[in-house]
């Protein structure tokens, strides 16, 4: 593999110059991440808490919100101290290691998705099979090899990462590290490993909406044959599916399934799915869903009079 020492640092550009942009995005992100670490740990420890949400759905939910929290994480909080400080240095290693994060919590996110696509189809189109298709055995196998792979996609893209050679110019026109912004400091032609690039991350986004759109429309036909009573329960469940999925996605397949070519939207593109999503899903989630916000009242009611005694 080919190493280069020449860089040591890079210089982000973030979201804007101007001094009062930028005291405005660090207000606006502080906000969202805050938003974003409340939302989805009350959603992981309501669904630990609760008695209630035992089912498979709700094992796959705990788990995005998890990745939620650190896909998150992993850029919110350099962006928002970033947004004060004059020079956005970071060190090629902490680059490195964000290009790592980035693309494995990404890639588990859609993971999780499928998988609960998957949870939605046996429930409504195999009621009799579900007990025994989804078994918790089998939940966790899926989630054990949903992380196997997240994590195979982001060695790969952290291998991309690590073999372009720089050659002094460490001006990313970017708030975070990211294979695209590098191609653009590389001292090399990056014509294959934009192919690599577009033909992985591309493909994963691209294939993975084909499929979670096919099965939801499978879904939705099969729910001719329910009860009334049972065909606006799952239309809510799996519309709040097809939401998450539509903004997960959506930004994915505009950033990785183009030719290497820079819109002025990439960056605010980028948020979206960085830090919109991940801010967004809880609130879908629980303003959608009345066993979980139920579930939450219930553990809300417990911790009161429990801390009221003390």
């Amino acid at each position: 593999m080919q190493q280069n020492h020449s860089v040591t640092e890079f210089i982000l550009l973030g979201l804007t110059q101007d001094p009062m942009r930028q005291k405005m995005v660090f207000v606006i992100f502080l906000i969202f991440y805050v938003g974003t670490v409340v939302g989805n740990l009350l959603i992981i420890v309501t669904i630990k808490s609760s008695q209630t949400l035992r089912s498979p759905m709700y094992f796959f939910l705990f788990y995005l919100s998890l990745v939620d929290f650190c896909f998150s994480t992993s850029i919110a909080p350099r962006l928002i101290v970033d947004s004060l400080s004059a020079k956005k240095i970071i060190f090629y290693n902490e680059c490195m290691t964000q290009v790592f994060a980035l693309h494995l919590f990404d890639c588990m996110e859609v993971s999780v998705l499928i998988l609960m696509a998957l949870d939605r189809y046996v429930a409504i189109c195999k009621p009799l099979h579900y007990p025994t298709i989804m078994r918790w055995q089998v939940c966790t196998i899926l989630i054990v090899l949903a992380w196997v792979g997240s994590f195979i996609h982001a060695i790969a893209q952290i291998t991309l990462a690590l073999r372009l050679p720089f050659c002094g110019h460490n001006l990313i026109d970017h708030y975070c590290c990211d294979l695209q912004p590098l191609l653009k400091l590389a001292c090399m032609d990056t014509y294959v490993i934009n192919v690599l690039l577009v033909s992985n991350s591309g493909a994963i986004c691209l294939s993975s909406l084909v499929i979670l759109m096919i099965s939801y429309i499978v879904i939705l036909h099969s729910l001719r044959n329910h009860s009334a009573e049972g065909r606006k329960k799952a239309l809510s469940t799996c519309t709040s599916h097809i939401i998450v999925v539509i903004l997960s996605l959506g930004p994915c397949i505009f950033i990785y399934t183009r030719p290497p070519t820079t819109f002025p939207m990439d960056k605010m593109v980028t948020v979206f799915y960085t830090i919109g999503t991940p801010f967004l899903n809880p609130l879908i989630y629980t303003l959608r869903n009345a066993e979980v916000k139920s579930a939450m009242r219930k553990l809300w009611r417990i911790k009161i009079p429990t801390e009221s005694k003390r």
